[in-house]
């Protein structure tokens, strides 16, 4: 089954559409309420990150189920107002992977997303140990450029370093199946993905 598509613009109106179609989605699912609430939590989490996204693209959300197996699907594209200025000062925090704003794996997630909208052919050489560490192989998913939650936790396990205690603590990492972040064309797609 797939659910509406909610059509995603800068302000709060389109983003609690989002939610709504995510509660819809459960209730015609015949999901309990625990897996409504940590379907909701999902899709909450991807409201916290859309808002700044959202400000330089334009998007559409859905939710795939099959049975108990869910996909909550973001597609952005970015608009006119990605200005070469706005390019240049995103280009420099992802170039420099240092960015003190991107604390916590959402919005390090954020982070590899406006770096695929910005400009993905020209930096797809782009290197952080976040961005690294969660590549995958595109054509598996039907993309140009992909990362992968689950690819990323597992080079952090293997290490135990603070990447390791970030994702302990992150509501996202321990409910989700996995995140992935990927490019096709021009637009990037964020699927989270969960079963129950």
């Amino acid at each position: 089954m797939k659910s509406n598509i909610c059509t995603l613009e800068e302000g709060n109106a389109s983003l609690s559409l989002l939610l709504d179609e995510t509660e819809k989605t459960a209730a015609y699912s015949n999901l309990d309420k625990k897996q409504t609430g940590r379907l909701r939590l999902l899709a909450e989490e991807l409201v916290e990150m859309l808002p700044e996204l959202l400000s330089f693209s334009k998007g559409k959300f859905w939710i795939e189920s099959e049975e108990k197996v869910f996909s909550l699907h973001t597609v952005l594209t970015p608009n006119e107002s990605m200005t070469a200025e706005r390019r240049e000062k995103l280009l420099a925090v992802s170039s420099t992977g240092k960015n003190s704003a991107a604390i916590g794996i959402m919005s390090k997630i954020k982070l590899a997303a406006e770096f695929m909208l910005i400009d993905y052919e020209e930096n797809a050489t782009y290197s952080t140990p976040f961005y690294e560490n969660g590549m995958i192989n595109p054509v598996s998913i039907g993309m140009d450029l992909a990362w992968s939650l689950n690819s990323y936790k597992q080079k952090a396990n293997t290490q135990k370093d603070e990447r390791w205690d970030e994702l302990e603590k992150s509501i996202i990492a321990n409910i989700a199946d996995d995140v992935l972040v990927g490019v096709q064309g021009k637009k990037v797609e964020i699927i989270v993905k969960k079963s129950f």
